[in-house]
């Protein structure tokens, strides 16, 4: 009531004036049409393909204001156009600060072209729109008359024929970026790290001169980068020289791999396959290759039988909504397993599946007849759909059943994902009577559609004797379900025997494990595990002073302020106690201490 008397009392024209200026001042939309608006989860995605001309703007600024009908009138020819060779959209700098920060915006409006997600150039010129239109044409693409609209759409009312996905617009070009073209092993400081992971496609080790399996993966090293020359960036970090640097890529032991694929929100993924040769050259011929292939109806017995395991993603020839979103989440998975992608009728008909939805299809152990499992595209909300798709890639990777050694072991106990995974072990006569066992009962599991987060293995007991007896207490012949995320494993099921290789026994144990309702064993030993813990404990101390150092200064402080306040006190209350006691020892009270 008190601001309101005030507002009536002001002059008429002082109070239009004042309003005048507050609206000016208040967040306005950046054009009256429907303009493509990037945020951090779909810029690198979007501007990956084809051209780009982006504006970073903030609605409060002025010269953003002033320009926006002009960038409306540019947007709407844009879009107008069937093939204009350069897309427009914007960026809300007041919104996501930090992308805008990350591509060198200093000011508003700033205009930027992207070729394939590599920055080009900023326009600085006049902004008349009779110039940017000269400036856009300049950095078009030549049109192509069979080229798909670079935003694509859903909708399928147009006739398959006439919106039939282009797989070579979908899939990311190849870089033209010379990579490795010594074919020798780059070695990395903190000046030239960062700007070298950011070009993408980096097989980073990090390791120590004195650690043992450092040494020994050396030579294996040198080779892969001279196998991979000109195809892929090869670099090493010593983290003895340079430990600041480690710790920023949370390095926690040695050697440890990481590919760096320069995408701004998914760049680094950890390497835990087999560190020989051929396992390395194998991973790294993966990560030059295609994200996803096409595949052909009378390929499809050949391609699942070459693969142990095939993801093949099946989709109406109008939409290419579905591909597109697993052509961007396939990176985390290397190449493998292989991701292939089809709108064929007749593999729709062979999978009985309806052709007008698309389906993720995992097939597994050479059969092309029945899917393991099947990825539903539901389409709530894009973070939970991404999530939800990566969650079913890394889950759904690994055979249903696999030989566990040294070459599959980080692949298969350190998965992403955690899975429960059932070791038969057995002498290497038995081992093909085993095999067979394990296999059916893998099946009969899968069947009865149990969890998909479960791996079935076998071991050579003859070659891994200690190791077995020392993790899971196996002498010879045993089933154990491991679950190795947490180092405890299961030898008993529910009815309360050792598991024997049988699908009663070994799904009870699964189901025991699953619902946390079977007494565990632990895979180390006391003095493991408290190694273990006081480890850990020091290691998340470390990366606390590495991240937040004032923080832990100030903790430090605050702890040594407390303690000196502490003794302080305590020496105060002594000597005040002996200064209120008497000759005699008595405690005298302040009253009769006084002189007066």
């Amino acid at each position: 009531m008190r601001l309101a008397s005030i507002l009536m009392r002001l002059p008429h024209t002082l109070l239009v004036t004042s309003l005048a200026l507050a609206a000016a001042a208040l967040p306005v939309e950046s054009s009256s049409v429907e303009l493509l608006v990037l945020t951090p989860d779909n810029f690198n995605e979007t501007t990956s393909h084809g051209v780009w001309f982006i504006e970073y703007f903030s609605p409060y600024c002025r010269h953003c204001q002033k320009f926006a009908p002009t960038w409306t009138e540019l947007a709407e020819e844009n879009q107008k156009s069937e093939n204009p060779g350069i897309r427009l959209a914007q960026v809300n700098c007041a919104v996501h600060g930090d992308l805008c920060r990350e591509n060198g915006v200093d000011g508003y409006p700033q205009m930027n072209v992207y070729k394939y997600g590599k920055y080009m150039e900023t326009f600085n010129q006049v902004r008349d729109p009779a110039i940017i239109r000269k400036f856009l044409s300049e950095h078009a693409e030549p049109p192509l008359a069979s080229a798909a609209p670079a935003v694509p759409t859903t909708t399928a009312a147009i006739q398959p024929a006439q919106t039939h996905v282009s797989y070579d617009t979908i899939l990311p070009p190849v870089s033209d970026r010379l990579l490795n073209p010594t074919g020798t092993v780059l070695s990395l400081n903190e000046k030239t790290f960062f700007d070298t992971i950011s070009h993408g496609h980096v097989f980073v080790k990090f390791f120590a001169p004195w650690c043992g399996h450092c040494k020994k993966l050396a030579p294996s090293w040198t080779e892969l980068a001279r196998h991979m020359k000109d195809k892929l960036t090869i670099a090493e970090v010593n983290c003895e020289d340079h430990g600041a640097l480690c710790r920023t890529q949370d390095v926690s032991g040695y050697p440890m791999l990481f590919y760096y694929s320069g995408n701004k929100k998914d760049s680094k993924t950890e390497y835990t396959g087999s560190r020989k040769l051929e396992q390395l050259k194998a991973f790294a011929e993966k990560l030059i290759g295609p994200p996803v292939q096409e595949l052909k109806p009378e390929d499809l017995d050949r391609v699942i039988n070459e693969h142990p395991v095939v993801y093949l993603l099946l989709h109406p020839a109008s939409d290419a909504k579905a591909l597109e979103m697993v052509v961007e989440n396939s990176k985390i998975l290397f190449g493998s397993p292989p991701i292939y992608v089809s709108s064929s009728p007749r593999l729709f008909q062979h999978f009985s599946l309806d052709s007008s939805r698309p389906y993720l299809l995992a097939l597994k152990d050479n059969d092309s007849g029945v899917p393991v499992t099947i990825y539903e595209f539901h389409w709530s909300t894009a973070a939970d759909d991404k999530e939800i798709l990566r969650h079913w890639l890394l889950s759904n990777r690994l055979p249903i059943s696999m030989e566990l050694d040294s070459d599959t072991f980080q692949e298969v106990m350190n998965a992403p994902n955690k899975p429960l995974v059932v070791i038969a072990a057995t002498s290497e006569a038995n081992l093909p009577e085993i095999i067979e066992r394990l296999k059916d009962v893998a099946k009969r599991w899968r069947a009865n559609k149990g969890a998909t987060n479960v791996v079935f293995t076998w071991m050579n007991s003859d070659k891994w004797t200690k190791w077995l007896k020392s993790m899971y207490g196996i002498s010879g012949d045993g089933v154990v379900v491991a679950d190795h995320a947490r180092l405890v494993y299961y030898d008993s099921d529910q009815y309360g025997g050792k598991i024997q290789l049988s699908p009663a026994s070994i799904s009870s144990a699964l189901y025991g494990a699953i619902t946390g309702t079977m007494p565990y064993k632990h895979s180390e030993n006391v003095i493991e595990r408290f190694a273990r813990y006081v480890n850990q404990k020091l290691m998340s101390l470390e990366q606390l002073i590495a991240h937040h150092p004032w923080r832990f200064v100030f903790a430090v402080v605050s702890i040594l302020a407390l303690v000196v306040l502490f003794i302080k006190r305590l020496v105060w209350d002594e000597t005040m106690d002996d200064y209120y006691r008497g000759r005699g020892g008595d405690k005298l009270t302040r009253k009769s201490a006084r002189l007066d």
